[in-house]
């Protein structure tokens, strides 16, 4: 099935796609500060550069989006129909790093806690999510 977009359209789609300071981001840092947690942004000497340091607490947060990183059983988590290869190799490369650094956060002696963007969007989860984390620390 071929692409509905343009070669050029679709390029331009991609590049619109931030890495860091993500609406899912923002929201769950927002969230964070109002709790009165204190925190770092995307320390580029650690694994994976993880998107929220706390280190008081000695612990990281990753806001992940579900397609990229392939949240299981998300409906956000689709495989495009064209070029398929392209894109499972894709996924494949981004959820393998991901769990190569989350092994070596925790081998430094992080705790590591993964949001994904699907719960960031549904306030009793986000609230349940960061309750469970609060009883982490």
């Amino acid at each position: 099935m071929a692409d509905h977009l343009t070669k050029e359209k679709r390029s331009w789609n991609m590049s619109r796609i931030r890495a860091k300071n993500t609406e899912p981001e923002i929201i769950v840092r927002k969230f964070l500060h109002s709790n009165g947690y204190r925190y770092g942004l995307h320390n580029r000497k650690m694994p994976g550069k993880p998107d929220i340091v706390l280190r008081k607490y000695n612990t990281v947060i990753f806001v992940n989006g579900c397609y990229w990183h392939r949240h299981e059983g998300c409906s956000f988590a689709t495989t495009p129909k064209s070029n398929k290869k392209f894109w499972l190799d894709k996924f494949s490369e981004n959820t393998e790093r991901d769990k190569k650094n989350i092994k070596l956060l925790e081998k430094e002696g992080w705790k590591v806690f993964i949001v994904w963007e699907c719960e960031v969007n549904d306030e009793k989860l986000l609230l349940g999510m960061i309750n469970q984390f609060s009883n982490y620390l």
